[in-house]
C-alpha cells in the first residue's frame, strides 16, 4: 500500500513537522507493509492548473499529480491562512480530474495560529475532497501553532491526534481495498 503525505504550503515548517510525525507513526504501526512518500510543496515547483489532463504537465507538477493519482491513501497537512486553505494546496487538487480521489482514503491535519480557525478544514477542504469522490477520514487533527516549537511537536496529545489520523487513514484504505477486491 502506498500513502502520500501532502504538505500543503510553500511557507513555514509546521505542516512538514506534522507530516514527519505521520511518517513515523505509519512506520511504527505498519512497518514495510505501507510505503510513505512525502510531497513537500516548499521543495517543488508546481505550475498553475489550467485545465489540462495532469499527464500533460512536466517536472514537479507531473510528479505531484501522478503521486496523488496512484496513491492508495493521502494525508494532507495544511495551514489555515485567513480562515482558509492556501491557494497552492487548492491548485494541486485542481490538477487532478474531478473524480481524481475516487475511493481514496484521505486524512486531514490542519494547523493554525488561533483556535478560532478549527473548522476551516471542515468548511474549506472537506467539500473539495468530497467533490473529488475521496473517502474522508471522519476526524481531522487540528493543531495550534503553540503545540509545535520550531520543528518539534511539544505536546503528547498533539502527537496522539496526528497518529490517530495516520492510522485511521491507512485502516480506511485497507478496508476500501478489501471491499473492492
Amino acid at each position: 500500500m502506498k500513502v502520500v503525505g501532502l504538505s500543503g504550503s510553500v511557507a513555514g515548517s509546521q505542516t512538514v513537522t506534522t507530516m514527519r510525525e505521520v511518517e513515523k507513526e505509519i512506520g511504527r504501526s505498519y512497518g514495510t507493509d505501507v510505503q510513505f512518500e512525502l510531497l513537500d510543496l516548499r521543495d517543488l515547483k508546481v505550475e498553475p492548473s489550467d485545465g489540462r489532463n495532469f499527464h500533460e504537465y512536466e517536472g514537479d507538477t507531473l510528479k505531484v499529480a501522478t503521486a496523488l493519482a496512484e496513491a492508495d491513501a493521502v494525508v494532507i497537512a495544511t495551514p489555515i491562512f485567513q480562515g482558509s486553505i492556501p491557494g497552492v494546496l487548492k491548485n494541486v487538487l485542481d490538477l487532478l480530474p474531478e473524480d481524481g480521489l475516487r475511493n481514496k482514503a484521505v486524512g486531514i491535519i490542519a494547523n493554525a495560529g488561533s483556535p478560532r480557525f478549527f473548522l476551516a478544514a471542515e468548511y474549506q477542504l472537506k467539500p473539495v475532497l468530497a467533490a473529488m469522490k475521496a473517502k474522508i477520514v471522519t476526524n481531522c487533527a487540528f493543531i495550534e501553532a503553540q503545540e509545535i516549537y520550531r520543528t518539534e511537536i511539544i505536546e503528547d496529545e498533539t502527537k496522539h491526534r496526528i497518529d490517530q489520523v495516520a492510522r485511521e487513514t491507512v485502516d480506511l484504505a485497507r478496508y476500501l481495498q478489501l471491499k473492492e477486491g
